[in-house]
């Protein structure tokens, strides 16, 4: 992800759409080599040789063309600073040489070949602000002579800032992720690289719609599985731990087939409460439904022990999607956040600052408080995206009436 620098849109149309900057050699001399490239992307290079293993790393290809009309993808040599490329050999006269983003349709110059995600990525950057970016904005604007913080380390900055990342992420910042994944016949998968906790599990059908999972609380994922002896005593291993088995619990359920299976684990069959007829053979065994075991779209439990996901057996080879929470600090300074809470950051850092300062007046913390809060207010209903329009559609359904 790219960030506009200082609230400026500072890339061409042809920069910010289709990823790609060109430049014509006007006259022949060191200008000829030296190329600086203008991308709020940064360019990274691996290297410039394609038969290098490194090379897959390039978030970039380069093309010439004498032309204007055919492009070829230039790997003479070339060496990356910034976004400054240095050739190792000068290109002639009217020669043109132009850097391709790599994108998911493969670009546009030469055989099209540079794909990739890094173009995507970039789209929508001006919604937010870099972290790092909040944090100078804070030092210059709330900290020197006549100002409120007269001197502060910018660690404590950094700090305080992670930490108001970190609060905001859980209920007020768009820090939902979501990830699709497959079920592999071993039934679970593991949590995301920044993982905190989950929104909503669904499966995907052929059509692309979602259908919810919900957690079972009908079975659990042990944390512990010492072995026993025959007194029930845990054994030790040579080095005085406890010896791990394996879970019977999540054996069991797993190869009982999960919620799905739940009228023949406790002994019900086909007409065991009516006629084997009607709904497939359950009719009868709805009445007295658990509404919140009526559900056949499988489950899932979290599985703590293995910091797994773990699936009901119904759930293999199915596509699903997993929604969940991250606390936007996965990528260092780099992190994203969104300029409707800009201010509410800026506010929260300030009073993070000076209430744990010593002998600082009541009166001035508590007004930093009130300030905090009714920003953070503005930010939760600027970043709601409530929609009439959305809302008047929705309610229309509140005439039909809904029987239990």
């Amino acid at each position: 992800m790219a960030f506009p620098n200082g609230g400026l849109i500072t890339e061409t149309n042809r920069q910010y759409y289709a990823g790609s900057q060109g430049f014509q050699v006007m006259g022949l001399g060191s200008d000829d080599t030296i190329f600086t490239f203008t991308f709020d992307t940064q360019l990274i290079l691996g290297s410039w040789d394609p038969s290098d293993v490194n090379y897959a790393l390039n978030n970039f290809k380069l093309y010439h063309s004498t032309d204007g009309l055919v492009y070829n993808e230039y790997i003479n040599g070339y060496y990356l600073e910034g976004n400054t490329i240095t050739l190792y050999n000068s290109i002639g006269l009217n020669e043109i040489l132009v850097c391709q983003l790599k994108m998911q349709n493969g670009g546009q110059y030469g055989n099209k070949d540079a794909y990739g995600n890094t173009v995507e990525e970039n789209y929508g950057s001006y919604s937010y602000i870099a972290l790092n970016d909040v944090i100078n904005n804070f030092m210059v604007a709330y900290v020197g002579t006549g100002k409120l913080i007269g001197d502060v380390k910018r660690t404590d900055v950094i700090f305080h800032a992670k930490r108001a990342l970190q609060e905001f992420s859980y209920d007020t910042l768009k820090s939902i992720k979501s990830q699709e994944l497959g079920v592999p016949h071993n039934l679970s998968i593991p949590l995301p690289q920044d993982y905190v906790n989950y929104v909503k599990m669904s499966w995907i059908d052929r059509g692309g719609n979602k259908h919810p999972i919900y957690p079972t609380r009908l079975t659990i994922n042990p944390t512990e599985l010492p072995v026993q002896d025959n007194f029930g005593i845990p054994m030790q291993s040579n080095f005085d731990d406890n010896i791990e088995g394996t879970s019977i619990t999540e054996e069991r359920f797993r190869n009982n087939g999960g919620l799905n299976n739940i009228a023949s684990t406790l002994g019900y069959n086909d007409g065991w409460y009516g006629y084997n007829w009607g709904y497939g053979g359950y009719y009868g065994q709805r009445y007295g439904l658990d509404p919140q075991l009526a559900n056949v779209n499988g489950t899932f439990t979290i599985n703590e022990r293995e910091n797994k996901i773990s699936f009901s057996s119904d759930l293999v080879g199915m596509v699903i999607v997993l929604e969940y929470v991250s606390d936007g600090l996965a990528y260092e300074m780099d992190t994203k956040v969104p300029k409707l809470a800009e201010e509410a950051m800026y506010a929260h850092i300030l009073h993070a600052i000076i209430s744990t300062r010593i002998n600082q007046p009541d009166y001035l913390v508590n007004r930093l408080k009130q300030e905090r809060r009714a920003k953070l207010r503005n930010a939760k209903i600027r970043l709601s995206n409530i929609k009439l329009e959305e809302i008047t559609q929705v309610l229309r359904g509140q005439s039909k009436w809904i029987k239990h």
